[in-house]
């Protein structure tokens, strides 16, 4: 009852100010979609999804966009848009999408999910900590914030929590091998060198290609930052 408390104290400080930049006005943002415009936001939206497969992302922020402008009410668009601007590595333009759909929808998995991704990546790491552990009290088998908080937990020297959060995303998702890396390397970092490289042979057990150091480049398409992917490639190394 007490964490809960407190991370509603942490969301407070950053949930108005942000909210309050992005209450509707009394434009057509605020207006809500009729039938015809409807259906012409859903064909912005999937045609920004296919430019987003194709990475065009500046075509497919637009599209999202007037998917948006006809459809505002719609709340997965606006993650939707948010997560394709943050691959866009727009993370201020992505972290502005994600406050409105959380305004608009407080209790959205996905959008604190997306949120908190967008700050861990970008280094924010008390905000990402906030953020994914209000996701994981959203949904306590929320194995994508257990698996994020165990990354930025690592990068704050927090090994002991890194562990556990690792632990429980691996008992939430087996067949995933970045929960069993990032254990790995948080074991690392805290000196129990023999269970990192087993944690890591277990990851390996999962998915043969993360016996290839160069195949560990992609972990930064995971959340891993460039410091936590090279100490993979030591774990490895040493395994």
């Amino acid at each position: 009852m007490m964490l809960v408390m407190m991370l509603a104290t942490s969301l407070m400080f950053v949930f108005p100010a942000i909210a309050a930049s992005s209450k509707p006005s009394n434009s057509s943002q605020a207006r809500k979609a009729n039938q015809a415009d409807k259906q012409a936001a859903d064909e912005y939206r999937q045609q920004g999804l296919a430019y987003r497969k194709q990475e065009r992302f500046e075509e497919a922020i637009a599209a999202l966009e007037k998917s948006i402008a006809l459809d505002p009410q719609n709340i997965d668009g606006r993650i939707i848009l948010g997560w394709t601007q943050h691959l866009a590595k727009k993370d201020e333009a992505a972290a502005a999408s994600l406050w409105e759909a959380i305004y608009r929808s407080p209790s959205s998995l996905q959008a604190f999910n997306a949120i908190g991704i967008v700050y861990l990546v970008r280094g924010d790491l008390p905000q990402s900590v906030v953020l994914h552990s209000w996701a994981a009290i959203l949904k306590t088998d929320n194995e994508i914030a257990h698996y994020n908080l165990s990354l930025a937990y690592q990068r704050l020297k927090q090994y002991d929590l890194a562990i556990a959060y690792a632990q429980k995303a691996i008992e939430l998702e087996p067949n995933n091998p970045h929960p069993f890396v990032a254990q790995a390397i948080a074991k690392w970092a805290s000196g129990d060198l023999p269970n990192a490289r087993k944690i890591f042979r277990e990851a390996i057990g999962v998915d043969a290609r993360y016996r290839n150091p160069e195949f560990l480049n992609f972990l930064n398409e995971a959340g891993f930052s460039s410091d936590q992917i090279q100490t993979a490639k030591q774990v490895l190394a040493s395994s």
